[in-house]
């Protein structure tokens, strides 16, 4: 004990800055910046062990917390839970963390572990609801939000997660009882008013509805999932000019948004506009999110049955109908240009159109917007086709996750500017989903991202400098990469690409099909560039049907 003192004296004597930095970031009343750069030289000294360090590695993590920097959250609370294995508040942040990524599995994990230890951990119990919820297991997360109250029956987070739940087993009475004590216990927070105008208007009541919202739009007026909300309420109440304005309004704000998609597409069925409603419909089926909430998962649910509905009762269309879309970008503005993309977009739309393909649409160089007017006239025919297949050749990246395809005009200055600059995988997916039968992507473009020199990194976002995410595409669709998860695809030597050369090739050949053919066309690739890449197939069409490029006899 005497040589332990004697250490921590001499430390102090020492180094009496970081004595002064571990002082203040122990302590929790300090302002945030002073306490986040103490706890950061702490770190930087090596010197602190046990609860110090893990302290030092919390604030870390509450920053990043705060800076929606989820995967450097959950490496700092890992730290943290390391040096101070007593701690299982750090384990519960971290399993936040995870829950904000949209990893359940390691975030309900990180709940079980705590309430292995501490069954009567109200935030665990309550965020392992809330996994329970997004997974639609309603009656495990009332259970938990039930215990969870039992504790603590002032949760106010409890309260409305539990209203939430209730509201979808159609409890009416006791989701607005607990909206009501939510209010009681905090009148200033506006999730009691915001979750509410939800379910009166799943009661039909939609004046109270209204109400609801506008009292939390006053507060919040660029809550979009409000406004949705709100628009919702209009939509049953019937006033289907300022539902449209409402869903116009977030649509602008964010084309992702699967609540006002679906909310759209039931007004423009409501007017008998299928076409635009399926397109909504769409829209909503497809819509990138990192992960879905239980109220998205239900509005994108809906929207696939309803675009199901609309498109099987749609006119009768002849049989056999196949179409393609065929887009080679090369002449890049802002990075190097590709030489090959638009001789290879040639030869896989001329090759369509020796085999019979009754609509076969080329186009180069696009630009972001034409990328979309290409992609949405494309859908529309592909609601009227058997198969509908798209192949891109130019340049593609993965962020954050997310597959894109480059317009011509991107300038991607951050990895954040993709998603206003660049074509998600999951929007050509949906130009697809229409066809009736075989959905087919097909990406030459697995190479090594153009901007990354430049590129600046977000914290929130992850980049990866090369190749396509493994990704795979929902039942009935196949998505064809020229390269596998992390290589690039070869230009090779010849005027087209390898990959181009094997599918305009193989895709003559008859009776084979369709999923033999991509095996055939991946082993022709992979001898032609010496092992140097390998194409990949995600997904697969239906299994009661046989697709052929070429039927033969």
């Amino acid at each position: 004990m005497h040589a332990l003192l004697a250490s921590v004296f001499m430390l102090a004597v020492a180094c009496p800055a970081l004595a002064d930095d571990l002082d203040t970031c122990r302590d929790r009343q300090a302002e945030v910046k002073a306490r986040g750069e103490a706890c950061e030289k702490v770190i930087a000294a090596g010197q602190a062990t046990g609860k110090d360090l893990g302290i030092a590695y919390s604030v870390r993590g509450a920053a990043y917390l705060a800076e929606h920097d989820n995967d450097g959250a959950i490496v700092a609370y890992d730290a943290a839970y390391t040096a101070d294995p007593d701690a299982l508040e750090y384990v519960i942040s971290r399993g936040l963390a995870y829950e904000r990524k949209g990893d359940d599995g390691h975030a309900m994990a990180d709940d079980n572990l705590v309430l292995q230890a501490r069954p009567k951990a109200v935030v665990a119990l309550n965020n392992r609801g809330t996994l329970y919820l997004r997974k639609g297991e309603l009656q495990q997360a009332l259970a938990d939000f039930n215990a969870a109250l039992k504790i603590n029956p002032n949760l106010y987070i409890g309260r409305i997660n539990r209203a939430r739940a209730l509201t979808l087993t159609k409890d009416y009475d006791g989701a607005l009882a607990d909206f009501g004590e939510a209010q009681r216990i905090d009148p200033t927070r506006p999730q009691a008013t915001s979750f509410r105008c939800i379910t009166y208007t799943a009661m039909g009541k939609f004046d109270e509805a209204i109400a609801d919202c506008d009292s939390t739009i006053a507060k919040m007026p660029n809550n979009m999932y409000v406004v949705t909300s709100r628009a919702n309420a209009y939509l049953g109440k019937g006033d289907l000019d300022a539902a449209l304005k409402a869903y116009n309004f977030v649509l602008d704000r964010n084309e992702n948004a699967v609540r006002a998609h679906l909310g759209r597409g039931q007004l423009y069925e409501k007017r008998g506009d299928l076409e635009q409603a399926r397109a909504d419909y769409r829209a909503a089926s497809f819509a990138l999110t990192p992960f879905d909430e239980i109220e998205l998962a239900v509005a994108r649910s809906l929207a696939r049955e309803r675009l199901a509905a609309l498109t099987t009762q749609g006119p009768a269309q002849s049989t056999g109908r196949r179409i393609a879309l065929v887009i080679g970008n090369g002449a890049y503005r802002n990075v190097h240009q590709l030489d090959n993309p638009p001789r290879d977009a040639k030869l896989i739309a001329d090759t369509l159109r020796e085999i019979d393909f009754q609509s076969v649409t080329l186009v180069n160089d696009l630009t972001r917007d034409k990328f979309f007017d290409a992609l949405h006239a494309f859908a529309r025919e592909a609601e009227k086709a058997d198969w509908a297949v798209v192949y891109y050749a130019g340049h593609g990246l993965e962020i954050g996750g997310v597959n894109y395809l480059l317009p011509v005009d991107a300038k991607l200055a951050a990895d954040k500017d993709a998603e206003t600059e660049a074509v998600a995988l999951e929007q050509v997916i949906a130009a697809v989903s229409g066809a009736r039968k075989l959905r087919l992507v097909m990406l030459d473009a697995c190479r090594d991202n153009p901007f990354a020199p430049t590129m600046q990194r977000t914290i929130s976002l992850k980049l990866v400098d090369k190749g396509f995410s493994d990704i795979e595409p929902s039942a009935g669709f196949m998505v064809v990469y020229a390269a596998k998860h992390g290589e690039t695809a070869l230009d090779g030597e010849g005027v087209d690409s390898p990959f181009a050369v094997a599918v305009a090739r193989d895709v003559k050949q008859p009776r084979v099909e369709v999923r033999k053919l991509f095996d055939i066309v991946r082993d022709d690739v992979w001898a032609a560039t010496k092992h140097g890449q390998q194409p990949f197939t995600y997904g697969s069409p239906s299994g009661r049907d046989d697709f052929y490029f070429v039927a033969g006899n």
